[in-house]
């Protein structure tokens, strides 16, 4: 787990990276609210890893590019955010095998995902 955060720090920091795993995909925030902690693990962990936004945060309509590590194998993904206030929503066992697209939405106490 620890390898696959910093592999997110370090995309994060330099915007490219050499290596890209099968489960790279791209998020897109269109949930109306700036998402302050973003947090990916595998679908069989027992605990969320570190927010890989670290002291950023993710705008309403803003895109990020999420980069896995080449020697990843999971392919089911549980994936959390948290607004400003720590309320928190999460969406469970994404395949990003065969995801390569995930667009949050947030309306009226309901929140889904297109997956593409």
């Amino acid at each position: 787990m620890l390898c696959l955060t910093a592999g997110f720090a370090i995309t994060l920091l330099t915007g490219t990276v050499t290596w890209a795993g099968e489960q790279d995909f791209t998020l897109h925030n269109k949930t109306g609210v700036e998402i302050h902690a973003l947090h990916i693990s595998p679908h069989s962990a027992d605990s969320w890893g570190e927010d890989i936004l670290g002291q950023g945060t993710l705008e309403n309509g803003a895109t990020l590019k999420i980069k896995f590590a080449r020697s990843e194998k999971a392919a089911h993904w549980d994936l959390r955010i948290e607004d400003s206030e720590g309320h928190s929503l999460t969406w469970e066992k994404l395949n990003l095998l065969e995801i390569a697209e995930v667009t949050l939405h947030y309306k009226d106490g309901k929140a889904w995902a297109d997956l593409e």
